[in-house]
């Protein structure tokens, strides 16, 4: 029979629990399109629906290795987020501020 994890989750220790969480924030803080997408509950025929495209032009979308930021941007907006793009160095980060501007520049006011 199966165990629900929050029934084994609450006879875990607190140090187990902490482990746990832990490892489940650095899951959620990086992951491909299609499983952000799938964790914002959203299904690709939705999505579509929400860009005005079709459904196999998200599961390309999906796949691809380069694209444009305005392409990026609007995908994260379709599931409710916001993009942000970030430089990193061993000195700190630099959020880089022209694409918002961008952004801006091509939302209607």
């Amino acid at each position: 029979m199966a165990k629900k994890f929050a029934e084994l989750r609450a006879k875990m220790g607190p140090e187990s629990q902490a482990r746990v969480e832990i490892k489940a924030q650095e899951l959620l803080a990086e992951m491909p399109l299609n499983e952000l997408r799938q964790a914002r509950g959203l299904s690709q025929k939705v999505l579509a629906e929400v860009l005005h495209v079709q459904q196999p032009s998200i599961a390309k979308l999906e796949k691809r290795t380069d694209m444009y930021i305005s392409t990026l941007r609007s995908h994260i907006e379709a599931m409710g987020g916001q993009l942000e793009v970030i430089a990193r160095f061993p000195d700190g980060a630099v959020k880089i501020s022209n694409f918002a501007e961008i952004g801006a520049e091509a939302s209607p006011t």
